[in-house]
């Protein structure tokens, strides 16, 4: 009945933030390598008559990168986005979008002035129709074409260097699922050579701003999509969990019990057809995933290897990822130890910060425990409970640079891999968007989780408490510098009262003191008072 009501809603689309811009995808603009669009209010491109931005030649950094990918020239991502364009929109101020047509992060209203702050809920902390909201925003979703981006089918060389476009239409919520297989998908080498140690998203320092920013675009779609701009994406804190208790009918899907791979007929995610799941097809044929749907949902939780990810996370592995101090270390991939980043990623042990090939935990253990489409890299995010799991990833992140306040700079400007430096651009993102940009408190970015917004406790903890420590450590020193201080001034006090005698003050006794003072005295004691 929901879904009924909000399909009568779709509304006139305003422009959004995603991958290939449709205004982009034509041999024109691959051929030219400009990707400026008019912003639909004015009609000029990046709305520059209006002052929202200007066409601009894009910067790349030059920073040196880390020796995992051996290779130059080979890969479309390389150098983002420079292979199909080298001209965007930069937008100004709290502008924002591929046409300078949205507002910033945190920002909102006719001329992003309005700052606001939405919070992230706990699913089980929803009410029955915010959950249902939720879920029937889902299917909408899967159910609506995006009306501004398109998916490439084939290489920049497949398309002729531009003149041959090789482009799809695809629904708004596989547009999310085709880019997380796209930043993740390994290199096409040509022949039947590929190069499977890369990727953009995973497995280095930018793990975590890249699914911060990959949520914040997704939510930002469903708010437009809907005109809920409200609406935020629900959490699982799956912590000490010892089953998957978002997998049921009334949630996230239940178990098919005709054959338990498959959700259950009941559930509102068993009719989902899933996209990009076939790398070793595509690899096979050097081809790029087209949006084709490739078959079910598959999860089947619990069945997994249980030699590899023996348990879901605790709570304890949750505060010792967080007790770590470095962000990154070493070689800034999945081998480096005491990184909170590849800790949190689940490539190091929760119990000792160091790298263990053999075993699967935080992050990664929710992916292998789920036993389905969502345990493959590519196609993860065909599973809704992608969103729900990151979502609780992203929130463990927001605790660590609230404890430990980071400087932008200790995320790695150089030296980490392919497209994971601190300058570098987040594929397969138009308009940019920068590593480090999202280095920084949700709450700077217009986002709060409710399990971190803080209270009295909080902020005494926080900010007050250790200045208190710093001063009980110090308190002796204070005692001995009072005695002291007090000592001097009765000798120094001793000393001025023998050298120096004091005149005798004639004083009125106190029942012979005026009641009524002279004008001149009464001023000159309001001025005292004011004082």
């Amino acid at each position: 009945m929901l879904l009924t009501a909000l399909c009568c809603l779709l509304w006139s689309f305003r422009t959004s933030t995603g991958h290939f811009p449709r205004a982009c995808a034509s041999s024109k603009s691959l051929i030219e390598k400009e990707c400026c669009p008019p912003w639909r209010a004015d009609g000029s491109p990046c709305g520059q008559l209006s002052g929202r931005g200007v066409c601009q030649d894009i910067v790349l950094s030059n920073a040196p990168l880390g020796p995992q990918f051996p290779f130059t020239g080979v890969d479309d991502r390389e150098s983002w986005p420079s292979v199909f364009y080298n001209r965007t929109c930069q937008c100004f101020g709290n502008f924002m979008g591929f046409n300078c047509g949205n507002c910033k992060f945190g920002f909102w209203g006719p001329n992003c002035t309005e700052k606001r702050l939405l919070v992230r809920k706990n699913i089980f902390d929803l009410s029955v129709p915010e959950k249902n909201k939720f879920l029937a925003y889902l299917t909408l979703a899967k159910h609506t074409i995006s009306p501004d981006y398109v998916i490439p089918t084939g290489t920049y060389g497949q398309m002729n260097n531009g003149s041959t476009p090789m482009f799809n239409d695809i629904n708004i919520y596989d547009l999310f699922v085709w880019m997380h297989y796209y930043v993740s998908r390994d290199t096409l080498l040509g022949g039947s050579q590929i190069w499977r140690d890369i990727d953009f998203a995973h497995e280095a320092p930018g793990f975590l701003p890249w699914h911060r920013l990959f949520l914040l675009l997704w939510e930002q779609e469903i708010q437009k999509l809907t005109g809920d701009e409200n609406f935020t994406i629900p959490y699982w804190d799956w912590r000490d969990a010892k089953s998957c208790d978002i997998c049921t009918d009334e949630y996230m899907g239940g178990r098919n019990p005709a054959n338990p791979n498959l959700l259950s007929p009941a559930s509102f995610f068993s009719s989902w057809q899933i996209i990009c799941t076939r790398l070793e097809e595509y690899n096979s044929r050097q081809a790029l995933c087209d949006g084709t749907p490739e078959g079910p949902l598959l999860r089947n939780p619990g069945n997994h290897d249980k030699a590899r990810t023996p348990r879901l996370p605790s709570s304890a592995d949750v505060e010792f990822c967080l007790s770590l101090t470095q962000y990154e270390s070493d070689s800034m991939d999945k081998a480096a130890n005491f990184s909170f980043r590849n800790t949190l990623e689940g490539f190091a042990s929760p119990l000792t910060g160091i790298a263990d090939a053999s075993q699967s935990s935080m992050h990664n253990a929710l992916h292998i425990y789920m036993n389905g489409t969502m345990s493959q890299v590519q196609g993860s995010a065909n599973d809704p409970i992608f969103l729900l799991h990151h979502a609780f990833v992203d929130s463990i992140f927001e605790q660590w640079l609230r404890r430990h306040q980071p400087l932008q700079e200790v995320y790695p400007e150089a030296n980490a891999p392919i497209g994971h430096n601190r300058e570098s651009y987040m594929v397969p993102f138009i308009p940019l968007y920068r590593n480090g940009d999202f280095f920084i408190s949700s709450r700077d970015l217009g986002y709060d989780y409710s399990n971190l917004q803080e209270s009295e406790w909080d902020i005494f903890q926080e900010y007050i408490k250790p200045y208190l420590e710093q001063a009980s450590r110090i308190w002796p020193w204070l005692i001995g510098a009072a005695v002291v201080g007090s000592a001097l001034t009765a000798v120094l006090g001793g000393l001025t009262s023998l050298l120096c005698p004091r005149r005798k003050k004639h004083r009125l006794h106190e029942e012979k003191q005026p009641l009524l003072m002279e004008k001149e005295d009464y001023h000159s004691l309001l001025y005292q008072t004011h004082l």
